[in-house]
């Protein structure tokens, strides 16, 4: 993963804060597959957001689940969030930053 400006996001931490935001709580090897990247790598991934705030982990039965940290924000900010999801999207795809 490529190392990012202070206070901004590497494309694959955007990526999965999305696929979080559109389809819930996900499995790490579920976001992983959907990533295309390895499992050790998605695990990386979310410890490193886990201690930054932006994901919440969670046991679910035997299976360790991941979910959003969105529970804190106000119904404006997740409105404001779920309507910049497209436009961020497309940055990311327009530019291919990897």
């Amino acid at each position: 993963m490529r190392r990012t400006p202070r206070g901004s996001l590497s494309r694959a931490a955007g990526g999965t804060l999305t696929l979080l935001y559109e389809h819930g709580p996900q499995r790490i090897t579920t976001l992983a597959e959907r990533e295309a990247v390895s499992q050790p790598a998605m695990t990386a991934l979310v410890r490193r957001m886990e201690n930054a705030g932006l994901v919440t982990r969670r046991r679910a039965q035997y299976d360790e689940l991941i979910g959003e940290a969105l529970d804190r924000l106000s119904d404006d900010d997740r409105a404001s969030i779920a309507a910049a999801l497209p436009a961020l999207e497309n940055f990311v795809r327009t530019y291919d930053f990897h």
